[in-house]
């Protein structure tokens, strides 16, 4: 799953971005809600990690903010203040789940797996397709015209991430921070080398399926 944890205080934001990484989770973070929306505006997550205090914009304003918009991205809130009346109002401001400071990670890290199977299967179509190339992610199969399509598991990641934004400009950036976890470029042809591996097995020779936008990244179209 790739992850948002909005929290301004350092240490809990290390510990539990920490955590997360090592159960194989994608994490992000963000010192405010201001820059909490920015991301989430921007990328995709499957569950947020939510502080209640948060500078610029509180934690329930955030998520207040997101359902407005129809966003109903999964979101976790952290909290000091664990009344009744303060958990209720949590829920109440479109929050999915509240859970009281200080934690145990083991039980924020079920919360959170929770949470984003939960979003998975009630959000999220488990199908992805472009033109007579369809992607099963639940069964991890990849199929093009009927015919079973044999990927790594980057590869799969990748293909998967392409057509999620399906007709949209994916950056070279997103993919490195979204199929290989890095937050810097390797200055290295890692994502080159994928994308070459994937279109041969797709027989897309003529680059006609992914789209190479020069300087920016790759578009995977509708037709084959």
């Amino acid at each position: 799953m790739r992850i948002l944890i909005i929290e301004d205080d350092p240490k809990v934001a290390a510990y539990v971005q920490k955590g997360l990484k090592e159960a194989g989770h994608v994490v992000d973070c963000a010192v405010n809600g201001e820059e909490g929306l920015f991301l989430v505006g921007s990328e995709h997550y499957d569950v947020l990690v939510v502080d209640r205090m948060l500078p610029k914009i509180d934690g329930l304003s955030v998520i207040k903010t997101l359902r407005g918009k129809g966003n109903l991205v999964a979101a976790l809130i952290l909290s000091a203040l664990g009344d009744v009346d303060d958990r209720v109002m949590g829920l109440r401001s479109g929050g999915d789940d509240y859970l009281v400071k200080p934690f145990a990670f083991a039980e924020l890290l079920a919360r959170v797996e929770a949470l984003g199977k939960r979003s998975a299967t009630s959000t999220q179509s488990t199908v992805l397709s472009a033109g007579d190339l369809e992607m099963d992610l639940l069964a991890r199969k990849v199929t093009l015209a009927g015919k079973v399509i044999d990927l790594q598991t980057r590869e799969f990641r990748l293909l998967e991430y392409l057509l999620k934004f399906k007709g949209q400009l994916v950056t070279r950036t997103m993919l490195l921070e979204s199929v290989w976890d890095y937050h810097f470029d390797p200055q290295t042809g890692v994502i080159d080398v994928h994308i070459s591996r994937l279109r041969k097995k797709l027989g897309d020779s003529n680059n006609k399926l992914i789209k190479t936008v020069r300087g920016a990244g790759y578009i995977i179209e509708e037709c084959h």
